[in-house]
């Protein structure tokens, strides 16, 4: 067991390996492409993927500022990976969605943190990954 882990509650236990997990995945993203995302922009991009939506969706959807929401939309659309255009009807409001290589970059993610998964599941164990899941989908009344 991990003697930096022995002392903390749940709440930072959470919190330290949900840290580690995103360290990770970035890491191995980042060392195999040359477009460099942070976690954030894949926030952003889980939220879009396979549908089309606007920017104040984004915003209300994901815990991040308006400003940073902005930022990184920016961003993911000087990489390539996403489009933003006019919605009809509605001169305030911006749409935006994945272009085909922000979905193609956003299932190599994917497929990324399936290894990550696999890689848990050697070491913990099947049983305890899927009761793992299932205790953080259950509705814990707060």
């Amino acid at each position: 067991m991990n003697p930096g882990l022995q002392n903390l509650d749940l709440i930072d236990l959470l919190s330290e390996r949900h840290l580690l997990l995103r360290r990770l995945l970035e890491e191995l993203w980042n060392d195999n492409s040359n477009i460099q995302i942070a976690n954030s922009e894949w926030f952003i991009m889980a939220r879009i993927y396979k549908k089309q939506t606007t920017i104040s969706y984004v915003t209300k959807h994901v815990d991040i500022s308006r400003q940073a929401v902005h930022k990184f939309i920016k961003s993911l659309e000087s990489k390539g990976l996403i489009e933003v255009m006019s919605v009809k009807n509605n001169n305030k409001e911006k749409g935006i969605q994945l272009t085909l290589l922000g979905e193609q970059f956003f299932e190599k993610n994917e497929a990324l943190k399936a290894t990550i998964e696999k890689k848990i599941e050697e070491k913990i164990g099947t049983e305890q990954v899927t009761y793992l899941k299932e205790i953080l989908k259950a509705d814990w009344g707060l």
